[in-house]
């Protein structure tokens, strides 16, 4: 069935796409920086806080890291910018698609619909990381050091849809994470969860699905008419 102009309203206004854990298979990259700078530090992250750390801004991910090991004294800065060495090293060669992340990416341009791109990490990585999930794609980039308040606060899905000119209740974000998630709802977009690393709760107005694979145009539009 074709779906016809994209700018109808059975049509998202705009498809806004979490990165790290949705559209790229990135987790596991930080699964060994992460490791790796506890191993500097004498320790092992726990399975716990590495839960706990999926989704966060850095500045957070470091405090959970620190607190994990028992060592909440260590500078944050120190941390982080070891971890965003290491991250960016390992972005450069080993990032790959989610699966049917790319299929629907493109599926979404072909059709004319806007897009952003959503993200908790900073600015410097996520330009290494558009050089796997092509610059031409998004119309928006909002990164997570360039908010006042990031997930879960529903800032950077607001800013996404403000600079797209759409409304946020007429986009879909997709997610993989539960503070993702909650920063999604409370813009007031629709919201389709695809855990990756971290299974997710059945949360009320949440859609979830194990991938992308099933995930078309009219899964899209049809996820947005049954809000």
């Amino acid at each position: 069935m074709s779906l016809g102009d994209p700018h109808t309203s059975r049509h998202p206004a705009a498809v806004l796409f979490d990165m790290d854990g949705t559209l790229v298979d990135s987790e596991k990259l930080w699964d060994v920086a992460l490791q790796e700078l506890a191993a500097v530090y004498g320790g092992t992250l726990s399975d716990d806080a590495r839960r706990s750390i999926v989704g966060t801004v850095m500045a957070d991910s470091m405090r959970i890291l620190h607190e994990d090991l028992g060592q909440p004294e260590r500078d944050l800065k120190v941390s982080a910018d070891w971890i965003d060495a290491r991250i960016l090293e390992l972005f450069r060669t080993g990032l790959s698609w989610r699966p049917g992340a790319m299929a629907l990416l493109t599926a979404v341009r072909a059709a004319g619909i806007p897009t952003a791109l959503v993200t908790s990490s900073g600015r410097p990585l996520v330009e290494v990381a558009l050089e796997t999930l092509g610059r031409e794609n998004f119309d928006v980039v909002v990164c997570g050091d360039e908010v006042v308040a990031a997930k879960p606060h529903p800032e950077p899905y607001l800013t996404a849809a403000r600079l797209l000119g759409v409304p946020i209740e007429r986009c879909v974000a997709i997610e993989d994470s539960a503070t993702g998630v909650a920063s999604a709802l409370a813009a007031g977009a629709a919201v389709l969860a695809v855990p990756a690393e971290v299974p997710l709760p059945s949360t009320d107005g949440v859609h979830q699905l194990k991938s992308l694979t099933t995930v078309d145009l009219e899964f899209l539009a049809a996820l947005l008419a049954g809000r």
